[in-house]
């Protein structure tokens, strides 16, 4: 108790939730346009366009983690895997979190599911994938939990599963992340051009969840090292630099297919001219800042064999993919109309969940088997 009232982020969170608890309750009574400015124009605010659209890409690491480790057989990836897993079992679940935050009536889930189905519809093909890929992803923690618990049947029997497991997450990751992208197929004239190209649109989404997901991948890794040393191993933290420079190798090689394609599709729809405008400036910020500058330094901490700068670049690539995003789905939707500010309550609702999904993050970083090896467990 002491520890935790001498924490000073444990006193950010108590105030996070002394004023995002009670309006999180007041968007379920009083509905969601007490809390948010949705409308006709803007279906969708912060609670997709940061819980779903930022997240979904960002949790990326799992299904990559899973096949270099399980798949390609690299074990020498082995201590970052798990955390990799993690990573993004939590972040499709708080995906959903916000999801049902703002949908309303989270007992009604199944319902597009299973009693009112959407066979046509873009999101039906998401919620199944994210469901199966969320079943997966757990299943591929459950080795964790069950050194944790003293169990051992199951986690013998999910690693003997673990390949299938593996395949499937691969298979089910690719689709969600392109789907996600073909959803603003829905919309080809609200979008501005620059961020919208029916041709190129889920490629764009599947290729920057590539580099988004082992960026983040790094960026958790170093704050785990920063502020949770104690709870790290010898193994992982002497392996952790080389690990870093490992995935900066294929953080960089999908970075520079992102940009290929980005420019391909700048001149497949003949939209240099936009380039000219303010948006243009914006479109431009956003390449240069996340995508090139963390190209330039991830190529260059390769070169140099430096974790540090490898680092430096996952955190632009973070930002870049979050500003993408955020551009695609909330600040450059209905360009040529008017621009949505997101409600005061939305906004706290929305940094309440996200440190919600941080205080869970933290728990399990403290009790699993995640920064260390689980004694008498050297496989």
């Amino acid at each position: 108790m002491a520890q935790l009232i001498r924490n000073p982020f444990n006193w950010i969170l108590a105030v996070i939730y002394a004023v995002g608890l009670p309006l999180t309750i007041g968007r379920f009574i009083f509905g969601l346009g007490w809390a948010t400015h949705s409308s006709y124009d803007y279906p969708w605010g912060l609670f997709l366009g940061w819980g779903l659209f930022v997240m979904v890409p960002l949790s990326a690491s799992g299904f990559m983690l899973g096949t270099t480790v399980e798949l390609f057989g690299r074990k020498d990836f082995k201590p970052i895997e798990r955390l990799g897993l993690l990573n993004g079992l939590l972040g499709y679940f708080f995906a959903v979190v916000f999801l049902q935050v703002d949908l309303g009536q989270p007992w009604r889930l199944v319902y597009p599911m299973f009693v009112s189905l959407g066979p046509a519809a873009v999101l039906f093909l998401v919620a199944w994938h994210v469901a199966t890929y969320l079943s997966v992803q757990i299943a591929e923690l459950v080795p964790a939990a069950s050194e944790f618990m003293g169990w051992i049947k199951p986690k013998k029997f999910i690693k003997s599963i673990v390949l299938g497991l593996t395949i499937a997450g691969i298979i089910l990751s690719t689709l969600h992340q392109g789907a996600l992208g073909a959803l603003f197929t829905y919309a080809p004239g609200k979008v501005h051009p620059l961020w919208f190209s029916s041709a190129f649109q889920w490629f764009h989404f599947f290729c920057s969840s590539i580099f988004a997901g082992l960026s983040m991948l790094i960026v958790v890794s170093t704050l785990s090292k920063w502020f949770l040393k104690w709870r790290c191993d010898k193994t992982f933290l002497e392996s952790l630099d080389r690990c870093t420079l490992g995935i900066s190798k294929g953080a960089s090689l999908a970075l520079i297919t992102y940009l290929v394609i980005k420019f391909i599709a700048l001149a497949h729809d003949n939209n240099w001219g936009y380039l000219l405008t303010g948006w243009g400036q914006w479109y431009l910020f956003e390449i240069t800042f996340g995508a090139i500058i963390p190209l330039a330094l991830f190529t260059t901490a390769i070169r140099s064999n430096r974790a540090g700068l490898a680092r430096l670049a996952a955190f632009f690539a973070v930002f870049g993919i979050a500003l993408n995003r955020l551009n695609t789905a909330l600040i450059a939707f209905n360009w040529n109309l008017y621009q949505e500010i997101p409600h005061w309550r939305e906004a706290i609702i929305a940094i309440m969940v996200y440190a919600t999904y941080i205080v869970v993050y933290r728990a399990v970083l403290y009790r699993l088997p995640i920064l260390y090896t689980w004694k008498g467990d050297s496989k």
